[in-house]
């Protein structure tokens, strides 16, 4: 974290074929759509992912989890975990979860579906910005 306790985060919307990326700091508890990375059976491309940590240099990352409808475990939890684990291990730095309910839902209402951020970034600033409010919240309390 800074000296003035800002801290920068990246969020992550994990899709099998696309995985969109935010940021977002605490000061302000406001996220941003960076990019939609292609990614592989999950896989996303680490070299732009990289690069990103290293323009941004974020203290913690946010990954949306998946859930059914009626909140049991989705299909993708396990992939979203070895994601997250994988992002641990290659960055170092602290990887958190979100409950990602209806995250598409709320980005495709945010903007365009064509132009501009993808729908995927857009939802990874939905998930992200649902995690800095959890943490503006307990700073208050």
């Amino acid at each position: 974290m800074s000296p003035a306790g800002i801290l920068t985060a990246l969020g992550f919307d994990f899709g099998e074929k696309r995985i969109g990326v935010a940021v977002g700091q605490t000061l302000t508890a406001t996220a941003n759509p960076l990019a939609t990375l292609p990614a592989e059976h999950g896989q996303p491309d680490w070299n732009a992912l990289a690069r990103l940590i290293a323009q941004w240099q974020p203290e913690k990352l946010v990954v949306g989890m998946p859930r059914t409808a009626d909140g049991a475990p989705h299909a993708l939890k396990p992939a979203v975990e070895r994601f997250a684990r994988r992002l641990h291990a290659r960055y170092r730095l602290p990887v958190e979860f979100v409950d990602e309910t209806l995250s598409s839902h709320g980005a495709l209402q945010a903007g365009p579906r064509t132009g501009g951020p993808g729908l995927d970034a857009r939802a990874a600033a939905l998930i992200l910005a649902s995690w800095l409010e959890h943490q503006t919240v307990e700073r208050t309390h």
